[in-house]
């Protein structure tokens, strides 16, 4: 085994918070003429966190920090694919943040320090890490979605983000507690073990479990936790949306790996969480689904698709098996390649002045660009399961999980909700094929937008066609993390 230095498994979030003192004071030097420079040193500071990731993995755990933070395999790929989103996010956001006056030191930070809390709560091995890295994450994504600041409904959506995630975290946060009361410590790996052998008290390691439940739900943005997704989708820039929907949501599935399956894992205790993930899976589906077929506006129908797909999510993960957990990594995965491109396509649509987010702006694109128009459909017949896309192996994943675990009505209820669900995004395809153009704008995107659209766009097939790969990645990082 290599010697592993007290730092190692810290380095790239070291390496990224050292990046991040350095882009603040480079920033303070350079004109707005000239914020180019500080885009690249943002992308450079996640390239080098890759690059680190990437060389310091390892199939065994190290840890650090008093055995506070780990270094696994799942965290690993997690944090390599968060790199990876952000990446992306910043590459499609470029051009319309800095239409809006947007592409300055500010969001930059916010990015990164969002990225940093991410990175913190994959590899989280004690409850008090899990909170500072989850409350470094929303702090940062509250003043992103409040960063437009003549924009009253920007200012809206990040007062109900704010007051809706402050009591999220307080209901997490006093779970967190009464499990630190039943069972007398903060680490996850003990917290299992003592609960395995049945020292801890039960009755307050079920209520622990309720508040818990709650502050994932609204983390993940599962019904009855929804109630703040569809106006901060609506009410945030673009890009900001761009970011909430995709990178957080690998994070999120990390928190519940950690806390759910690898500290309240124990038998007596998943039967519990199992029944409360059912009820919030199919209310998340139900009501995502049919809410979504109502919306004009795109952006308010992709955050209620979200909020069916983040029931696919935990279809996966109440499964309670290694398969389930597989399926479920691979679905999130999935869903934030998905949202990467579907919102990045609204982007490239947009222009000084003009928000592509309704439906009716997406009118005859085929005869604008059929290129982009074809990107746009292989998107949306993903997220609608389509066959041969990725989208269609993820839902089959998790539903052969589903029905593995014994429940064969949950995978029914799900399939006729996909059924619901392919409607709304087979409008868009539609309207991008059928209807006449009401805009003649050039779309002129930049080559490296055009680029990474494509690519985004044809991995729907590629994964689609061999996803056995990534499928096999996820569940071997799960495995080598229980």
């Amino acid at each position: 085994m290599p010697y592993i230095t007290p730092l190692m498994p810290a380095y790239p979030e070291l390496f990224l918070l050292v990046m991040v003192c350095v882009i603040l004071v480079v920033d303070l030097f350079v004109s707005d003429d000239n914020r180019i420079v500080t885009y690249a040193l943002t992308q450079f500071a996640l390239a080098g966190c890759l690059a680190i990731t990437f060389l310091t993995s390892s199939a065994q755990p190290a840890y650090t920090f008093s055995g506070m933070f780990v270094d696994d395999l799942m965290s690993d790929v997690l944090k390599l694919l968060v790199y990876a989103g952000v990446m992306m996010m910043l590459v499609y956001s470029r051009a319309y943040v800095a239409a809006r006056g947007l592409f300055r030191g500010e969001f930059f930070m916010l990015v990164l320090f969002a990225t940093l809390g991410m990175m913190i709560m994959i590899s989280a091995n004690h409850l008090l890490t899990l909170y500072l890295g989850l409350e470094l994450q929303a702090l940062s994504l509250y003043s992103m979605v409040a960063l437009q600041r003549d924009s009253a409904v920007a200012t809206e959506a990040a007062m109900k983000y704010f007051v809706l995630g402050a009591l999220a975290s307080g209901m997490l946060l006093y779970g967190m507690s009464m499990l630190y009361g039943a069972t007398g410590t903060l680490e996850i790996t003990r917290l299992a073990e003592i609960i395995f052998y049945g020292v801890a008290r039960d009755v307050v390691l079920v209520f622990a479990l309720v508040f818990i439940v709650a502050g994932l739900g609204f983390k993940l943005g599962a019904v009855p936790f929804h109630m703040w997704v569809p106006d901060v989708y609506h009410g945030a820039p673009t890009a900001v949306t761009l970011f909430i929907g995709s990178a957080p949501k690998l994070a999120a599935f990390a928190f519940i790996m950690r806390l759910l399956v690898q500290g309240l894992g124990a038998e007596r205790l998943v039967e519990e969480w199992q029944q409360m993930l059912i009820v919030m899976a199919v209310l998340s589906l139900a009501i995502g689904n049919i809410t979504a077929i109502a919306q004009t506006n795109l952006k308010r129908m992709l955050a209620y698709s979200t909020i069916g797909h983040m029931g696919f999510l935990l279809l996966g993960i109440l499964s309670g098996d290694l398969i389930g957990y597989g399926a479920g990594m691979f679905y999130v995965v999935v869903y934030v390649l998905m949202n990467l491109g579907s919102f990045g396509m609204i982007m490239v649509l947009s222009r000084s002045g003009f928000e592509a987010e309704n439906l009716e702006d997406f009118k005859g694109l085929n005869a604008r660009n059929p290129w982009y128009a074809f990107m746009m459909l292989l998107l949306m017949f993903s997220m609608a399961g389509v066959p041969p896309t990725v989208g269609f192996y993820a839902k089959l994943s998790v539903l052969q999980a589903v029905i593995n675990a014994g429940y064969v009505w949950l995978a029914v209820i799900a399939v006729l909700f996909s059924l619901i669900g392919a409607f709304y995004y087979l409008r868009l395809v539609k309207l991008m094929y059928f209807d006449a153009s009401q805009d003649t704008a050039p779309i002129e995107p930049h080559g490296d937008v055009r680029m990474l659209m494509s690519a985004n766009g044809l991995a729907m097939l590629v994964f689609g066609i061999m996803p056995e790969p990534l499928m096999a990645l996820c569940i071997d990082s799960i495995q080598a993390s229980l």
